[in-house]
Parts: C-alpha cells; structure tokens; sequence
C-alpha cells in the first residue's frame, strides 16, 4: 500500500475506532430535572440552535465573495466544521475547555470523556439552572464556528484534507485551552479579571491571529501576486449570508447570559445595536473617502460591528454599543485599507475584521463595561476604574500571541507530512473541481468524473 493509499484510509480509520470506542462507554441516570428552570432551558436550546445556524450563515457570507470556481470549497471548509468538532467535542474537546482544571491551563481530558457523566452529572457551576448536557452543546456551536472563521483567510489555494487536519489541531491545541482559560472558574485568565462575554477571545482574536498566520504560510495566490481584480461569485450570497450571522448572532451573544433573564435582553439589544451602527459606519466612512455606498461595505461593516459587540454584549450599556460598533468599523476598515498594500494575502480579510474587531471590542469593554448593567461584572475605564483597561489589554495579548504562534506551528507541522496548499494547476483550475470534483455554476450543479460533466438542477 502506497503512501497516498496510507493518507486516504487514515481518516477513516480514526472515525471508526472513535464509532467504536464510544460504544464502551458507561450509562448514567439523567440528573434529577427537578432543579432545572423550565424558561432558562427553552431560551438556551433555541439560542444553541442559533448559534448554528451562524455556520451555514458563514459559508454564504465566504461563499458569495471568493471566485466563482471556488464557491463549493469554500462553503464546505464551514460547513465541514461541524462534522469534526462535533464528533471531537464529546470525544476530548469539552473536556479540554470545560473539565476540572489542571493549573488553569487546560482541563482533565478524562473528566467528560465521550460525555461520560454530562447527563447525570450536576449543572456547570456558572449555569445552574440548566443540564449541563445543554450547556456542553451550546459551548459546541461555538467550537463549531471558530476554525470555520479562518476559512476566509486561506480560500482559493488550501488542501482540503490539510485544512481538516488544521480544524483538528486547532479545536485541540488553540480553542480548548483558550476557552478554558476565558471561560473555566479555574482558568489564568478568568483568575486575571479578564471578561468576555460571548467570545472576543476565544473566537474572534483566536480565529483571527490563526487566519493571519495562515496566510503567511501559505503565502499568496496567483492572482493576488499579478494584482488582478477577483469579483464577488455572488453578492446575494453575501447578503443572506450577513443575514443568517446577525440572526444567529442573538444566540451567540444573548445565549451567554445562560438564562433567560434581563441580562441576556440586555445582551440582545447591545448586539443589535452594534451590527447597525458597524454597518452604517463602514458604508459612510467609504462615501467619506470618495466611495460609492456599497453593499458588500454594509454587510462587511454588520459583521465587525457584531464581532465587536460579543466581549462586552452583557457588559456594556446599549448607547454605548452604537460607539462601539461604529468605532470598530472605522478601525476594521482602516485595517483592510492597510491590508491591501502589503503582500498579505488574507483573502477575504479575516484578521482585519476578526482579528482587529475582536481586539477592539475587548478593549472598548475595558473601557465601557459596567456593573449598572452586569453585577457580576467590573465597571471600566469610563467609570473610572482604568485598571480594568489594562487587564483587558494583557488578555489580548495574551491570547493573540499565543493563537499566532501555536496556529503557526500547526500550518507549518501539517505542511510537513503533506503540502498544505494545492498546486499551481489545481489553483489555476479551481478547488471546486480539483479538491471536490464538482462545480458550481449559474444554478446547475456539475459533477465533474471521468472526464464527464453531468449536471443537475439546483
């Protein structure tokens, strides 16, 4: 058996040896559903639902603005997310985010292994008044989303096998640790002060320190090297796409309150608010400089304004969400516009939008937080407690150096056994049709094999 014999058949291995072991594990009695608040639990499962929904959501939003030979394999690096984490969540990652603590740096492996004991154990000590089973799978969808984000930054020339390999080692070696030091009681950086409300760290500045290191990896396309001018696949896309995000987004913000209580409306309106403003922000400073209002300016714009809002969605008052969103535009935009002037090659500029937003959301949380809204929380900067600014600040960077550098490593150890990135000719061609034998076009699906074309409606 050759080598590429070897590299097809070990995916599959692996997933019949997990299918396998998970039928070894023990059964537990669900726990007594009597401390459970009826109200908590239905606002928490609609919230997981729609935190999911944020993925297909983020494959129309890629999808509509890579290249046309490229749409499929773009919308599938998302959407293929929740194939893998889903299966490695209940295998290790929840455990690795959420299980007992091991010197604030990661959690016991064994403590939920395959999810033993998630359904007779007690509720999560910050959620009690829901299964922890629920909260496990509402913390899912956000593994789900985050390698998914990363996808914008090395479309249109990564491997797709490589990129699975990536999906893995990241939600292993990046996600896990981070959630669990944001979001773990025990973990360094909740230890430190730090908040983050839905997951400015965890997701945005992780995903977008990844997306930056990625592309420097993989270096750049064809295309970007020639300067040529790549026109959105499809718009339309992209709109449905911001649609489904700013939809979903009232999960991923609003669920974090883990309840359904004031807290989580509050959240609600600040994402809201933040999304509307961002969008009007990037579209008018566009005009400001000469620019004609565009619609992909809007959408982009929507996006940063809720990547900026989910640190501080249940920290922060709903005025100043209007200045956060718009400020964050403002500084994404600025980033996009430097961007295009360097051989940076970040596709579809996930670092300047995620990356920068989620910066710049965690730090305006250092500065506009307050326990008027939050109890629970710290009041910041603006409320005269500049101290928190700075304990923010190193929250960023202690998150941003780490998400680069170990994202780096995982490009360039994966480029060891197998080139992370396609051949000139299955570039040039497109990886709709050499990663996936497939292609999109004009509303016709067409399954490219044997040197046939047979198409189908779509």
């Amino acid at each position: 058996m050759n080598k590429i014999q070897l590299k097809q058949i070990v995916p599959f291995v692996i997933l019949a040896f997990v299918a396998i072991a998970a039928l070894f594990v023990p059964l537990h009695p669900n726990f007594d559903e009597g401390k459970y608040n009826a109200a908590d639990v239905g606002w928490i499962m609609v919230a997981t639902a729609l935190v999911f929904l944020m993925t297909p959501g983020l494959a129309f939003f890629y999808g509509g603005m890579v290249h046309r030979k490229n749409v499929l394999s773009t919308m599938i690096k998302s959407i293929v997310s929740a194939g893998v984490i889903s299966v490695l969540w209940v295998t290790v990652g929840f455990s690795l985010a959420f299980g007992d603590s091991v010197h604030g740096l990661i959690g016991n492996p064994g403590t939920y292994m395959f999810f033993d004991g998630v359904n007779s154990g007690p509720s999560w000590s910050l959620a009690p008044t829901i299964p922890l089973t629920l909260f496990a799978l509402f913390q899912l969808m956000f593994a789900i989303i985050t390698p998914g984000l990363v996808v914008g930054a090395v479309a249109e020339r990564i491997r797709f096998t490589s990129y699975i390999a990536f999906i893995v080692l990241f939600a292993l070696f990046v996600y896990s640790p981070l959630a669990h030091w944001t979001w773990h009681p025990g973990g360094m950086l909740f230890k430190m002060g730090v908040l983050d409300f839905a997951g400015g760290t965890v997701v945005h500045i992780s995903a977008g320190m990844a997306a930056l290191a990625g592309a420097i990896v993989l270096k750049r396309r064809k295309v970007h090297m020639e300067h040529q001018e790549i026109p959105p696949s499809n718009i339309p896309y992209v709109l449905i796409g911001t649609g489904l995000l700013w939809f979903g987004w009232f999960g991923f913000n609003a669920g974090s309150a883990l309840g359904s209580t004031s807290l989580a409306v509050s959240a609600f309106a600040t994402t809201n608010v933040a999304a509307g403003a961002a969008g009007l922000s990037w579209m008018f400073f566009d005009v400001l400089r000469g620019r004609k209002p565009s619609v992909l300016g809007f959408c982009i714009g929507a996006v940063v304004g809720l990547v900026a809002i989910t640190p501080g969605a249940g920290f922060v008052a709903i005025p100043h969400s209007i200045f956060i969103g718009a400020f964050a535009a403002i500084i994404s935009n600025l980033a996009v516009s430097w961007k295009q002037k360097t051989t940076l090659d970040d596709t579809l500029d996930v670092f300047p939008c995620h990356g920068i937003g989620g910066i710049v959301g965690m730090l305006l949380t250092g500065v506009f937080a307050t326990k008027t809204v939050n109890p629970a929380g710290v009041d910041g900067w603006f409320y005269g407690n500049p101290d928190f600014f700075f304990t923010q600040l190193k929250g960023v960077l202690i998150v941003g150096v780490y998400s680069f550098v170990v994202s780096f490593v995982i490009f360039k150890v994966i480029n060891v056994f197998q080139p992370i990135r396609v051949s000139s000719e299955e570039e040039e061609e497109g990886l709709d049709v050499s990663q996936h034998n497939e292609k999109y076009s004009q509303g016709t699906l067409i399954v490219v094999s044997t040197g046939a074309e047979v198409e189908h409606s779509a």
